[in-house]
Parts: structure tokens; sequence; C-alpha cells
């Protein structure tokens, strides 16, 4: 068992590498409990004999949808890839109808969920759900079989031999997992991952992460997500112990009794963890707030490798004994590396931890790429903010004509499952489009400048697709053009262009004085006005989609002021940088 091939090793060579008494915890009525590497392999393999006993053949597909991550996730997956089948993870908060398609389009044989939440969209469907034999859930539920009976089922170890063919028949280009990406338009596309697709990822991943055998990681980005699967399985490989986050709400507390040495993170969580701090040191008095709020503004001035000289340094050493320092005790005291992914990480926030000790690893990938193509590493000067670190080894990136990322490699998809004309469209020979624009920087580092698809990510890792609120937005009569910004940002906002015709007649039948478009656009009643507009079209989107601010243009957006194409369509980078003042008063930059 001296090298990895497929997923299934994982746990394998964990036990002979590096057996954890701790591999796997979850806590469970309040109390971590922890799973052994011996544990883990063994309950996996009872998971691959009952799977057999229940008639699961090579090429079935197993879904699992868990509100959060825990240790009967990692044991179903390999369990379940063991013996030639594949998993399909489900992001639990998608819609009942997402649910119905993709378990559908996947036709998954049975589905292990994790609570009463995720069941209760599953049995909303089941009625439609062409080849679901059955559901298990991981929780105690009365209308659920539990996934212990699996475990009981696989108890007896008369069919062992058989697993052992079975994985024996699974080559590393086998398909191994089928992850759905939330399609802007249309239905989910199932981003079909081989075993060699992760596994070169993950090896290749290792070489940039300062992970220690022994650590402890705090794991609680959702493990339905390629990033912080491959993560997981990453931890694995270096022998660190795995703990599972109760869920967003839980962090905080969850941080300090784990008291973590490494964490993958989403731009939006250190936004929080940013505002919180700011806000308690906005409490104090005196010489302490002084003291807090230069060792902040210092912080945000923070460049690695000493760039910023001596004199910054020796502030800075102050800094953190005396400020940074009860930051980090916040966060457990050991965190030593966050590894940030999903969308764009503010520079500001890559400085400030940086300067904390607590410095961000930016990468950038995508579901398709298995995911990392891109990853910054503080060691031998391997960081640069602003960018996504250096290309992996083994990945070739090159940089099209009209600037969009291509790349190629180990890690890029088989495919979209059951869509040749879809994968046709971003493939070209062997290299995958990403649709994101960029450019690699004379010292290797791979910047993203723009989005070539209109879609974007919130700081949180959502992804928001701008068009479809602008053209419900644009049924107001009160709204006559809108551009939703809020990339890389803690929530969406919009630009807004009033029909100007409409609300001057509105404001008079109210007795409203606006003699100019600059008085109509600062005009509170106006604003109060659209905001009911606002809020009523808001309705009809996800919660991390609503457009939360917005501010009103003086302008008429037209071809000639540059706002729009010939067709009508709107020039986004333009729009931003004529509103960058109201773009920032929004955002507070």
């Amino acid at each position: 068992m001296q090298t990895v091939t497929r997923l299934f090793d994982f746990p394998y060579y964990q036990l002979e590498k590096f057996p954890l008494e701790k591999s796997l915890v979850t806590k469970s009525n309040g109390k971590w409990v922890a799973t052994s590497t011996q544990e883990y392999v063994d309950k996996a393999n009872a998971v691959s004999r009952a799977l057999l006993r229940m008639g699961v053949k090579p090429n079935d597909k197993i879904a699992i949808i868990s509100m959060t991550n825990r240790t009967e996730w990692n044991i179903m997956d390999i369990g379940v890839l063991q013996i030639a089948a594949q998993t399909v993870p489900i992001y639990p908060t998608i819609s009942e109808e997402d649910y119905e398609y993709i378990l559908n389009h996947s036709e998954a044989k049975f589905c292990f969920v994790s609570c009463a939440e995720v069941l209760e969209k599953v049995l909303a469907v089941s009625s439609n759900l062409k080849n679901l034999q059955e559901v298990y859930s991981f929780d105690e539920l009365g209308n659920c079989r539990n996934w212990n009976e699996v475990l009981e089922q696989g108890a007896d170890t008369s069919n062992q031999e058989e697993v052992e063919q079975l994985k024996q028949t699974v080559k590393p280009e086998d398909l191994a997992t089928l992850i759905y990406t939330s399609g802007t338009t249309g239905k989910p596309k199932g981003v079909m991952l081989s075993h060699h697709n992760i596994v070169s990822n993950v090896i290749s991943s290792e070489k940039r992460v300062p992970f220690e055998t022994g650590g402890t990681a705090l794991s609680f980005l959702p493990v339905c997500h390629i990033f912080e699967r491959m993560i997981l399985y990453l931890y694995q490989y270096c022998g660190i112990e795995i703990h599972f986050a109760e869920g967003l709400e839980k962090i905080s507390d969850n941080i300090k009794e784990v008291k973590p040495n490494v964490m993958t993170v989403v731009p939006r969580l250190l936004e929080k963890v940013y505002d919180a701090i700011i806000a308690k040191g906005a409490l104090l008095t005196g010489i302490k707030k002084k003291l807090f709020f230069w060792a902040v503004e210092l912080g945000l001035k923070f460049e690695p490798y000493g760039a910023n000289g001596w004199w910054y340094e020796k502030r800075l050493g102050l800094a953190r004994k005396l400020i940074f320092s009860k930051w980090k005790e916040g966060l457990g005291g050991n965190l030593e590396t966050m590894v940030s992914g999903s969308a764009a990480l503010q520079p500001r926030l890559a400085r400030i931890f940086g300067a904390a000790g607590m410095p961000v690893m930016e990468g950038y990938g995508l579901t398709e790429t298995s995911p990392v193509i891109a990853v910054n590493d503080h060691r031998n000067r391997g960081w640069k903010i602003g960018t996504v670190g250096r290309i992996i080894d083994g990945v070739e990136v090159k940089i099209a004509e009209d600037g969009e990322i291509l790349c190629k490699g180990p890690n890029v998809m088989m495919g979209y499952y059951k869509d040749p004309e879809k994968t046709a469209q971003v493939m070209t020979g062997e290299y995958f489009h990403t649709g994101d624009i960029g450019e690699v920087d004379a010292d290797g580092f791979l910047r993203i400048t723009d989005r070539k698809k209109e879609m974007f990510k919130t700081s949180g890792g959502k992804y928001v697709a701008p068009q479809l609120l602008e053209n419900r937005f644009k049924q107001s009569r009160f709204i006559e053009q809108i551009m939703v910004v809020g990339e890389g940002e803690k929530m969406p906002a919009a630009l807004i262009q009033p029909n100007f015709e409409f609300v001057k007649e509105w404001a008079k039948r109210h007795d409203i004085e606006v003699s100019d478009n600059n008085k109509l656009v600062t005009n509170d009643k106006v604003i109060a006005r659209i905001q009911e507009e606002v809020d009523h079209a808001n309705e009809e989107f996800a919660k991390w989609e609503k457009v939360k601010q917005f501010r009103l243009t003086p302008d008429l957006w037209s071809v000639d002021g540059g706002h729009l194409t010939p067709t009508m369509k709107l020039k986004r980078k333009i729009i931003k940088e004529k509103y960058l003042d109201l773009y920032n008063d929004i955002y507070g930059h």
C-alpha cells in the first residue's frame, strides 16, 4: 500500500503510515466522538459488504445529502467507492425541484440523509423519483430507516472477499463521483470526476500546504463541494485529525474547543470574524482603543517577507504582542494557516490576518478542475497578496487571446454527465475553458482580473446570477435600468437608473418637489418608494441573492453615454467605474 491512486486508498494509506486514534471527530449530544483510522476502515468495509447485499452493482449511484460535515459522510464515501459504485453528494439547501432533478438524472439507487430537514425535502418529491429504492438517515428519525441498519447488515464479514475483488477492478481513470454545479440558467450540470482527477489534485496540493502530521483541522465548508472534499482527503493523506464543526452558527465555540492548526475558509467568514473583532475594538476606551486601531492600521499595510522594511517589522512585532496575539487566542490560539477558496479574497483581509500571524493562503479552481489550479504557499516566497498563487505541479494554464484562463491537466473533469454538448462547449482539445479572465505575472503568480461569465460569487461563496435579478427588478415602473453588483463582497447590491419620466409624474401627484434628476435621486421619499419596489422583487429570491442596498444614479444610461452596448446590454465594468463613489458608499470602502 505504498501509493494512493484511488480515493478509497487514503484511509488505508493513513492506517499504514500514521494510524490515528482520532481520525474523524464529530460532536454528538454535546460530546466530541472520535473514530480511529482502524474503525474508519472497518466501518467503510461494513458499508461495502452491506451495499453488496442490498444489490448495489458497479457504477450504481448513491446520493449523500448532509446539512453539516460529519464522520458518517466519509465512511459512506469510502464504502461506496471501493465497490466500484459512485457517490453523488448533493448540496442540502437547494430547492426540492433540484433534489428531484439530480436524484433522477444521476439515477441514484439509495440516498443517505443527515437529518429531518433533508429527509422532508426528499420525501416531498419521492413519488417522482424513478430509481430510488430506499432512504437512510444518519440521525435517529422515527420515519426513516437508520444507517446503523446498514452497518449491522455489513457486520457479517463472509462477503469481504467480494469487496476485495471489486476494489482490484477500480482503475484510477474510472468515474468516482458526480458533483452537480448550480447552473445560472436551466438545470444543474453533473461534473464527472475520476479517482485520478481528485487524487492527482490532492497529491499536487500537498506540496503547497505546510501541514504537519499530527495536526488538527476544523472542517465546516460543505463537503458536497469539491474544495472541502479534496481538503478532507488531503488531511487524511497528511495524518491530520479532522474535527467537524457543528455548523456555521457554532463555529466560534468549536474553534475554541478544537484549537485547530488549520482550516479552510471562505472570504465571507473572514469578513465576519474581522467585523466582530473591529466591533469589539470600537467599544474600548482611551489608550486601549488607540493602541487597538494603531495595530489595525499597521496590519492593513502588511506585506509578506518583511517587504516593508525593518522599522515596520519592529512595530508589527509590538502590535502582535499587544493586540494580534489576543485575536489569535480568540481563534483557538494554534491557528497557523487558513486556506481560502470559492470566492475572491479582499486583499485587506489577506493583509490583516497575515499581520496577525494567521496567514490566509488564497487558491483558485473550479469543480471541473477537481478543484485546485493554483494556490499560494507562504514558504519559499510562494505567497503574493492579490494573487491566487502559482499553478500547481502537473497542471498547465494557458491564457487565451481574449484573456480567458484555459487549464489542462490530470485534474480536468471527464465531462458533464449525459451531456456531451455542454462538455464540448467548455473543452477545446484537452483544455478546459474556465470562464475567468486572468494573467500570469513575471514571477509565475496567477491573478484573476475579471469574470468572463457575468455570474458572480459573494464573499460567502454563494453564486449570484445578476441578469435574473435585473430582469425581475425591471418589471417595476419605477426602475428603468439596474445593475446588480457584489462580486467578492458580503452581499449583492444594485445601482439603479430610475424611470425619470414616471418618477417625476409620481412625485408631482404626491406634492414632492424634484426640479432636476440630482434632486430626484437624493430625495428621501423617492428612495423610500423605490425601496418598496426592491423589497417586493426581492421576495422571489433566495436569502443570499437578495439586493440588500441600492443607490440611484442621476444620468440616463445610454449607448452614447457609454453605459450600454449597441444591443442595449449593460457595460458592467464601465458602469461600475462611472459610479465608483456610489459603489464604495454601499460597501463602506
